[in-house]
C-alpha cells in the first residue's frame, strides 16, 4: 500500500484528493492545507474545500500558516514516514527539507503542458493567450518554481466557449487519473522524469487589480479571450457605474464557424461601423453589440453594480440601452 500526504488547498484540489482516497492501492495518511479564511458576513471561520473533504473522511489534518517555519508540524510529517507527498495547488513553497521527506519525493500536479505556463495561474493565462490546448503534467518537485522533472501528462483542448472555471473543472478530472497513474507508476520504476527546457518556459503570473478591466481598444478575440480567462473577473463601466463582464461572443468570421445555434443572428450583424466602445447593434433576445478595436462583440451576461449576473438582453431592455452609448465611459 502506497503510503500517501496529500498538499492541496482549493475546490481545484478535491478530485485529485478524492480520486486517491478511492483507490485500494494507496492509503492517504494525512492532509495539510492552508489555515481556515474568515469569509463572508460576521466573518466566520471558513475551511478549505480540501480540509472539508479530509474531516469527512477521518483524515489528520495540518495547517500551518508557514509551514517552513511549522517546526511541530514538519516533525509531525517525519514521523509519518510517507512513501509520495502529493501536491496540487497547496499555496505554499515547499522547503528542501520537506522535499526530501517521503521516500520516492514529492509530486505536484501542475495545470499546463511544462515548461509553458509555470507559476500561479495558468489555467487563466492559457486562455487569454488563446492557447489551442492546454493539460496537466505531473512532476518531481525541487526547490524552484514549477522547475522539476516531468512525469506524465495529459492534454485537454481549449474550445472558444470554454471559461476559466469550465477548464478547471476539466483539468481536475483529467489530473486526478493522471496523478493516480503517476504515483503508482513511479512506486514501481515505470516512469524516467525528463528535465524541463528552461529556455522554453513561459510564465503564468499571479492576476492583478488591473488585468481585470477591459480595454475596448483590444480586439473582439483578445477581448473575449479576457473575459473568459479571467472569468468571472472582469470590468468595465456604464454610465459611470462598474459593470461586470462575464460572456461575450466575438463577432468576428474566423469565429463563425464555432457559432452555436443560438449565435447564428450575429452573423448579419455589420462589422465595424463605430467608435471604440459604442453600442452599435442591438440584437433582439442576445444583447448589445460594442464596437472593438478590431471586430464587434456580443455582451452575453452581465452584472451591473448593484445587482444580480443577468443575460444580455435583460440587461439592453432593464437599462433601456440605446445605440451609440458608450461601454467604458466612466463620466
Amino acid at each position: 500500500m502506497l503510503k500517501v500526504v496529500f498538499f492541496g488547498t482549493p475546490q481545484f484540489a478535491v478530485p485529485y484528493l478524492e480520486r486517491l482516497l478511492d483507490h485500494s492501492g494507496i492509503q492517504v495518511i494525512g492532509v495539510v492545507t492552508q489555515p481556515d479564511k474568515r469569509r463572508g458576513r460576521g466573518s466566520k471561520l471558513i475551511p478549505s474545500a480540501v480540509k472539508k473533504v479530509a474531516i469527512a473522511r477521518d483524515l489528520p489534518v495540518w495547517q500551518p500558516k508557514r509551514i517552513k517555519k511549522a517546526s511541530e508540524t514538519l516533525a509531525e510529517l517525519e514521523a509519518l514516514d510517507a512513501d509520495i507527498f502529493a501536491v496540487v495547488a497547496y499555496g505554499q513553497i515547499l522547503s528542501k527539507r520537506i522535499l526530501e521527506m517521503p521516500r520516492l519525493g514529492c509530486v505536484n500536479g501542475h495545470g499546463s503542458l511544462l515548461p509553458k505556463y509555470r507559476g500561479a495561474a495558468p489555467i487563466q493565462w492559457s486562455i487569454v493567450n488563446s492557447e489551442p490546448e492546454t493539460g496537466m503534467t505531473t512532476m518531481l518537485m525541487d526547490e524552484g518554481m514549477d522547475t522539476g522533472a516531468m512525469l506524465l501528462k495529459a492534454v485537454t483542448p481549449i474550445t472558444l466557449w470554454m471559461n476559466a472555471h469550465d477548464l478547471a473543472v476539466q483539468l481536475a478530472s483529467s489530473g486526478a487519473e493522471l496523478l493516480v497513474e503517476t504515483l503508482l507508476k513511479l512506486e514501481k520504476n515505470e516512469i524516467k522524469p525528463e528535465a524541463q527546457d528552461h529556455d522554453a518556459a513561459t510564465y503564468a503570473p499571479l492576476i492583478t487589480k488591473e488585468d481585470f478591466i477591459l480595454d475596448w481598444q483590444q480586439s473582439a478575440i483578445a477581448l473575449h479571450n479576457k473575459v473568459r480567462g479571467f472569468y468571472p473577473g472582469c470590468v468595465s463601466t456604464f454610465r459611470g457605474q462598474k459593470l461586470k463582464v462575464l460572456d461575450t461572443v466575438p463577432i468576428t468570421p474566423e469565429c463563425f464557424e464555432a457559432y452555436p445555434a443560438e449565435f447564428e443572428a450575429l452573423k448579419t450583424v455589420s462589422p465595424d461601423k463605430g467608435n471604440v466602445g459604442q453600442v452599435v447593434a442591438i440584437v433582439k433576445k442576445l444583447g448589445a453589440i460594442v464596437q472593438t478595436g478590431n471586430g464587434l462583440i456580443l455582451l452575453k451576461q452581465v452584472q451591473p453594480a448593484g445587482k444580480k449576473a443577468q443575460s444580455g438582453w435583460d440587461f439592453v431592455n432593464g437599462q433601456r440601452i440605446e445605440l451609440g452609448e458608450i461601454i467604458g465611459d466612466s463620466n
